[in-house]
Parts: C-alpha cells; sequence; structure tokens
C-alpha cells in the first residue's frame, strides 16, 4: 500500500498543465450549446417561438401540436451542432442530476431509417422510478415515473446529448424532484410580492426570485485521491494526522492561482460559456487547494439548474486535467470546509431590484417593506431554515472556525440596525406631519448613504444582508440549491401575504392612509424579530447562551434538525401555499433520515476498512522492525541493553496501546451500527448513528492519526495530508 502512496506522488509530481484552446472572447461563445432564444428565432416558427416565450414568461400551457414544432426545430439545432441523442436531464432526491439517453436514431416499419424526435417525446417520457429515493410515496409495483419539459429552462448540448430540463413525479403524481417544489414557491413568491409591489408601482406585474451562488471546491490530484479510499469512497479522510503547515499563514487565500489548476479553470470555465452558465469570479480559498467560483446573478429556477449542471461540468473537466474535485463541506479536518453561498434577492419586470435602496423616500419604503418582512419571515422560520442545510457532511462544517454556527441569526449591519430602531418608535396610529417629515427626511430618506457604508464585516452570520440581498451563508458546498432556495421562497411569500392582509386592513378599519399603515405594520414587525438580529461574532459559548436566552434554536445535528421539516407548522405553509402536499413533505424528511443514517454507516464501515486492513496492519509491520531492533541491542549489550533500547520500548508499548484502542472502537462501533440498524423507525435509526456509533469515529481517529506520527514514514500505506494539500 506504501507502494500505491509513493507511485502517485512521483505520478503527480511529473504532471504537467494540460493545454487550453480558449477563446478571445466569451461572449462570442457563450450559449452556443444551449436552445436559447437566438436558437429558437431561428429554427421555430414564429407561433411556436412565441409559445415558448409565453411559457418562460407568463406560465401559459404549449399545446401538444405547438410542441411538436418545437421538438423539430429543437432536434434540426440540436443535430447541426454534434448531438446524436436527446435526454430529460432531472434532479431526483439524490442530491445530484439524472438522465437516460436515447438516439434521435429510429427504424421505420419498411425498413427506412430517419432521425425521429416528436412533441411527445420533447414534453414527456417514462424514466423507471423505482431506484429513485421516494420516501414511501410510491408501491413497489408503480414502479413507472413522469419527466416533464420545463420550458422555463433552456435544453442544452452535453457531449453528443441534447439535455431537455425536466420536473420529475411519481406515478401518483407526486413530486420526486427537487425542481418541482421549487417552481410552485417561485410561482408563490412572484404572486405574493407582485401583490405587495402594487402598494408603490401600479405597474409591476411580475417579480422574479433571483440567486447568485458561490461554489467552494478541493481540487487534488487523480492519483492522490486514489490513493485514499476514504476519499474515493466518502469524499472526505476519515484519518489522517494536520500538516504542521495548514492555512495559518493565510497565504493561500487570493494567492496566486498554480498553472495546472488555472488551465483546468480556464478549460472549465469554457465549457460553462457553451452551457450559457455566467461565471465570473475565481480565486484561491482559505485552505490549500481550496478554490471558488462564482456567476452572475440569474432568475432562481435557471441558477439552480447551472448549479447543478456546473458540478457534473466540474467532475468531468478534472478528469481531463488529472484531477478530483472534492465537494465535500469537509473533506479535511483542521482546514476551512466547503460551503455555497446562496445570495437571494427579488428584482420586478420594471427593472427594480426589491432588496436595493432607491432614490426617494418611496421607493425605500418599498425597499424597507420588502427588507423588514424577509427578516420577519427568517425569524418566524428559523428552524425551518436551519433543516434546509442539514446533512451528514455539513453537520462537520456548521459551527467550525470558518463556517456559520447552527444557530440561525440576521445580521443586517450598525447602520440599518439603527434605520430599524428609529422605525421602531413611529406612533401607532396615525402619523404627525413633523413625524411623517422626519422619517422621510431622516431616516427613510437617507438609507442610499447608509448602504454605501454598510459593507459586510460578519462572515459568521447565517444568514447577512450584503448590500443589495440576502446572502444564506450556511448552505452545505454538496447541497443543490432548489432546498433553501423553495423554503426561503415560500417563508417570504406567506409573510408578504400576511404583511398585506394586515395593511389593507388598517386601511380599511382604521383609515390610516397607505403609508401610515405600511409604517405600522413594519414597527411591529421590527419589535416582533428583534431577537433574530446578531452583529456580534457567531462562534462560542457567549453566543449560545445569548441565542439561548433569546429564544433562538440550537440544533446541531441533522436528526435534530430535520425534525422541523415535518412539524405541523411546515405542513401547514406548504399545503397552504400548494407548494408541496402532506405525502411529499414526510416522504422528503424519511429520504433525508434515511440518508443520513447510510452515509454515516458507509462513513463507519470505510473507517473500519482502513483501520484494521491498513493501519494496524502497518503498524505491527514497524513494531516488529522496532523488537527486531530491541532483540539485537540486548544481543550486544546484554543486561544493559534496556538503557540504549529504553525509546524504542516506549514506541512499542505506544504502538500496542493504540492498536488496542482502535480495535476496541471499531469492535464496539460495529455493535453500536448493528442496534441502530435494527431501530424501530428510520428516525430512530438516524438519531442513533448520529449519538451512538458517529462518536466512535474520533476514538478511532485519535489512535490511527498518533500512529501515523509514530510509524516510520516509508512504511505509511496512506497518503498523507501535508502531500494532498500541498502537492501540486
Amino acid at each position: 500500500m506504501s507502494t500505491l502512496r509513493f507511485n502517485a506522488l512521483k505520478e503527480t509530481l511529473n504532471r504537467q498543465p494540460i493545454e487550453v484552446n480558449e477563446p478571445k472572447r466569451r461572449s462570442e461563445i457563450f450559449g452556443k450549446n444551449v436552445f436559447n432564444k437566438h436558437a429558437m428565432r431561428q429554427h421555430l416558427t414564429k407561433q411556436a417561438y412565441k409559445s415558448v416565450i409565453d411559457a418562460m414568461e407568463n406560465g401559459t400551457k404549449i399545446s401538444r401540436e405547438v410542441a411538436d414544432h418545437i421538438s423539430t426545430g429543437m432536434k434540426e439545432w440540436s443535430i447541426q451542432n454534434g448531438a446524436t441523442h436527446y435526454t430529460h436531464w432531472f434532479q431526483p432526491l439524490t442530491g445530484g442530476t439524472a438522465e437516460k439517453h436515447d438516439a434521435f436514431f429510429e427504424l421505420e416499419m419498411d425498413g427506412e431509417v430517419i432521425e425521429k424526435f416528436g412533441g411527445g417525446q420533447l414534453v414527456q417520457q417514462e424514466p423507471d422510478a423505482s431506484s429513485f429515493p421516494n420516501g414511501g410515496i410510491r408501491n413497489t409495483f408503480e414502479a413507472r415515473g413522469y419527466t416533464a419539459w420545463d420550458p422555463t429552462s433552456p435544453a442544452f448540448i452535453m457531449g453528443t446529448t441534447l439535455c431537455i430540463p425536466t420536473v420529475f413525479i411519481a406515478y401518483t403524481g407526486e413530486a420526486l424532484d427537487n425542481k418541482t417544489p421549487l417552481l410552485r414557491s417561485l410561482q408563490v413568491v412572484d404572486q405574493a410580492a407582485t401583490d405587495v409591489c402594487k402598494y408603490f408601482d401600479k405597474n409591476v406585474s411580475k417579480v422574479i426570485a433571483t440567486l447568485g451562488w458561490e461554489q467552494e471546491y478541493f481540487l487534488i490530484d487523480a492519483a492522490l485521491a486514489d490513493s485514499r479510499p476514504d476519499l474515493q469512497l466518502a469524499g472526505r479522510t476519515l484519518l489522517g494526522h494536520s500538516s504542521a503547515k495548514g492555512q495559518q499563514l493565510d497565504d493561500h487565500y487570493f494567492g496566486s492561482i498554480p498553472s495546472r489548476v488555472l488551465n483546468y479553470m480556464r478549460d472549465m470555465e469554457t465549457e460553462c460559456m457553451l452551457l450559457g452558465i455566467p461565471v465570473k469570479t475565481r480565486h484561491n480559498e482559505v485552505a490549500p487547494n481550496q478554490f471558488e467560483l462564482a456567476p452572475i446573478f440569474e432568475e432562481a429556477n435557471l441558477a439552480v439548474d447551472h448549479n447543478s449542471l456546473l458540478m457534473d461540468v466540474m467532475r468531468k473537466v478534472a478528469s481531463r486535467h488529472n484531477f478530483k474535485v472534492l465537494f465535500h463541506e469537509k473533506p479535511f479536518a483542521g482546514v476551512n470546509g466547503s460551503g455555497k453561498h446562496n445570495n437571494w434577492s427579488l428584482a420586478t419586470n420594471t427593472g427594480v431590484n426589491l432588496l436595493s435602496p432607491g432614490s426617494t423616500p418611496m421607493k425605500n419604503l418599498q425597499f424597507l417593506t420588502f427588507f423588514v418582512n424577509t427578516i420577519k419571515a427568517v425569524h418566524d422560520n428559523e428552524e425551518l431554515i436551519r433543516a434546509t442545510i442539514a446533512s451528514a457532511s455539513n453537520d462537520h462544517r456548521l459551527g467550525a472556525n470558518e463556517a456559520p454556527p447552527a444557530i440561525i441569526s440576521v445580521f443586517i449591519g450598525s447602520q440599518l440596525t439603527k434605520v430599524l430602531d428609529e422605525l421602531e418608535k413611529v406612533t401607532d396610529g396615525k402619523l404627525s406631519p413633523e413625524e411623517k417629515t422626519d422619517l422621510k427626511l431622516n431616516v427613510v430618506g437617507k438609507i442610499p448613504e447608509v448602504i454605501l457604508d454598510n459593507t459586510d464585516r460578519n462572515r459568521t452570520s447565517p444568514f447577512a444582508f450584503t448590500g443589495n440581498k440576502f446572502e444564506l451563508r450556511a448552505v452545505g458546498s454538496t447541497a443543490n440549491c432548489a432546498n433553501p432556495m423553495t423554503v426561503l421562497n415560500a417563508i417570504v411569500a406567506q409573510q408578504l401575504i400576511e404583511f398585506k392582509s394586515e395593511v389593507d386592513a388598517l386601511i380599511k378599519d382604521k383609515k390610516l392612509k397607505k403609508d401610515e399603515a405600511i409604517f405600522n405594520v413594519l414597527r411591529e414587525y421590527i419589535k416582533q424579530s428583534k431577537k433574530i438580529r446578531f452583529e456580534g461574532d457567531g462562534y462560542g459559548e457567549a453566543w449560545e447562551k445569548e441565542a439561548k436566552k433569546r429564544g433562538l434554536s440550537n440544533n446541531k445535528t441533522t436528526p435534530t434538525a430535520l425534525k422541523a421539516k415535518v412539524s405541523k407548522k411546515t405542513i401547514k405553509l406548504f399545503e397552504d401555499l400548494n407548494i408541496m402536499s402532506k405525502i411529499e413533505t414526510e416522504s422528503r424528511y424519511e429520504i433525508e433520515v434515511e440518508e443520513y443514517a447510510m452515509r454515516i454507516q458507509i462513513e463507519g464501515r470505510i473507517l473500519g476498512d482502513i483501520a484494521r486492513n491498513h493501519v494496524i496492519p502497518t503498524a505491527v509491520k514497524y513494531q516488529n522492525r522496532l523488537i527486531e531492533n530491541v532483540v539485537g541491542l540486548k544481543e550486544i549489550y546484554g543486561k544493559e541493553f534496556k538503557k540504549v533500547a529504553k525509546e524504542q520500548m516506549i514506541l512499542i508499548e505506544e504502538i500496542s496501546e493504540h492498536i488496542e484502542k482502535i480495535n476496541k472502537g471499531i469492535t464496539e462501533m460495529t455493535e453500536a451500527r448493528k442496534k441502530a440498524n435494527n431501530a424501530k423507525s428510520a428516525e430512530d435509526t438516524a438519531a442513533q448513528y448520529c449519538d451512538k456509533v458517529k462518536p466512535y469515529f474520533d476514538v478511532i481517529r485519535y489512535s490511527c492519526d498518533k500512529l501515523e506520527l509514530l510509524v516510520d514514514n516509508e512504511l505509511w500505506p496512506l497518503t498523507k495530508y501535508r502531500e494532498l494539500l500541498f502537492t501540486r
């Protein structure tokens, strides 16, 4: 095994950067492999083009007859661009993407060969749903599922395959994917936000949620990654002693990008341009061999699709460059993990960002309306937000020295805090002329100046306002953005519906003017949501004590956090807004607790295998060398050998102690796994894996890592942290 390690190191050190052909102007190739508006104008009839645009912008249905015209144009375009197959590309509840390829090639009854792709094949297909997670929604004999075309996200060519973004539903009609609830939530927040916007601008007829994600990741040479069974199977290192040098010097962050990595990035970004993914930013992250890329903001549904597609592209391009991409939230202990910051906002069809202040008091009142309602929505649903970012992998990151804590709070900056404090003092009921003037001139009117100086200095807040958007920082790097975005859209929509109802009631019943009614309602929301706002350091016991005093939840583990997903409050929220039925909500909970338990189970098996079949045999081999050395010294020095062999004998004893602890830990962990597997429910199984199985990981790892320091480097079989993180 040590031979594999050293061969991998030799192979890595001999790598040369792969040459990349990069276009001079990215604008020349952007969207070339996308069936976008430009391609549709060239290949569709006017009626077909109009139908697609209406479906994209207004949600109107496309008739089967028009679908036939669209499919013909889409087929001709894709074949011209090298496609031989097509697939319905969807996002099942595995967290990844799925596809089944069919050739355009068809054989007619008379033996004639044609390329065929009809409207029926475009609009709907029937993949087998039997092996995808369903959370008990369907019976075994109801194996069919349906994929249905989502025209709001354009088709694209990946390699030689036309990929058609679709939703995925069960034979019985329930959603089996991440996209369907997201699309429903986008419709709901559109309607709710549009209704509120009409207080300020009657011309607003549509509001879209926008998303800009930031993708953090590690790049490890493929040979080094393949030499580690834990990286291969779990995506993270389950053992390994920290390198003497890690990220202490902050010399990697924003540093010069290594040439092999830069060529990978250039190649990957070119692929993104062809697929219409508007990636813009790239840089070194804090940890060694950690990097980040970020795109320009897009409509949320398209942004979610692009992030899922990007992760596939990154893996494929990495293979060309002899790299392995690690998306795990915490692949290496002792250095920063990876997140996927979700920057969310709302924009109108009139071109206004609703979370950006304007040039007039009226525009700023609109900003405050959406700003305060979002904070109130987070306050009222903080446990649900925590649940949306919960996973076995993200548990390792949350609360670590670089990531937000498991306690959800909102950071808005000291200047905006002062603004809300002023609004909290607004008179109940009708406002005096002096108060109206003071509000407009000295509070609301000065918000743009406040924002200019409201730079985001707090990196520990899970949910922060960053100038013209809210940033949900706690999302893990492996996550599908659809889950947190669905929840955020839903809770804000519900809050805006309640807000409009309260404002309308004050106008009708209390005879208040519109501005007075809005100020009155916002004042109450500011008071009610005050405890969620936090401007301090989110780490440590002090904040935990303060959060407990405020009544904020602190669900540190996934099994505990996920319970909020099936609370009566959550089920009612999704049912009232027609985003998910009770069955759909409960099935997702079942899937997630099952996945949590399976991931811990897999990691436990991997750790036991590596510890017993790699670490212990290596330690015994080195121990035998030491014993031979002691025996030789005894032959030379006789009774005096204990003086000259003192250190070797101490090492022999230390190795034996660690071997004993490892074996004991593995045996007890295995027994705990057996008990967990026999638990009465998936929920109980997940809880036992969390509380009874997972603690053994640290016990076993501790002794393995100590042995790494004791055993001869030439014998150690596993590629070490210093090699994984610093070999380039």
